[in-house]
């Protein structure tokens, strides 16, 4: 048997001598409540008719959810008017910064109920891309750069040299170059760069 916290059962499940998930028992007394008759219930879980009879007979209901009732008046209400005003004239203000200007009218709520209720009036826009992308014709941009590297050479072991791995990318195809020269200065840059294209 599973952990109690993994796997709630029913009170009177085991009294019948049967296991009963609390979750299958919901699913038993909602579907009764939408109408479906214990035969089809019991198709639907695979158990007896009689058992889902027996539960059903029991008269344990379904919880409800729904809104909670409110039991005292939002702090923020006096100033949903202003808000929405606000975010009507400036849409782009921020959450942070429209808490601050009510705080200083005197709002002592958390900024999380403004920001909820600025997150249900504000205007639907597009989303923002996270990036625009730099786009050139060909022939037009390329990327160069340098990376340095300490390296050891076959015919002289011992002795670590500098090399500079050349790198350069087309802006229009994204065609990437590389080579390795010793030398990181204006001769090597021109001599790379045009031998390839």
């Amino acid at each position: 048997m599973r952990p109690a916290d993994l796997s709630l059962y029913a009170r009177f499940g085991e009294e019948m001598g049967q296991m009963v998930r609390l979750g299958e028992l919901m699913m038993i007394l909602e579907l009764h409540r939408q109408g479906l008759s214990i035969t089809a219930i019991a198709r639907r879980t695979g158990r007896d008719p009689k058992t889902k009879r027996k539960y059903i007979e029991q008269g344990i209901e379904a919880p409800s959810y729904g809104p909670r009732s409110v039991g005292r008046p939002s702090k923020l209400a006096p100033y949903l008017n202003f808000l929405s005003e606000r975010v009507a004239a400036f849409p782009e203000l921020s959450a942070a910064r429209l808490t601050r200007e009510v705080r200083e009218l005197g709002y002592t709520g958390a900024y999380t109920a403004v920001k909820r209720y600025l997150a249900a009036i504000r205007p639907e826009g597009q989303p923002k891309p996270c990036e625009v992308r730099f786009e050139t014709p060909p022939g037009v941009q390329a990327q160069v750069d340098f990376a340095r590297f300490v390296v050891e050479f076959a015919d002289d072991p011992g002795t670590s040299r500098i090399v500079w791995l050349f790198s350069l990318v087309l802006g229009h195809s994204r065609f990437l170059f590389a080579r390795y020269v010793l030398h990181q200065d204006l001769q090597r840059l021109a001599a790379s760069a045009t031998s390839r294209i």
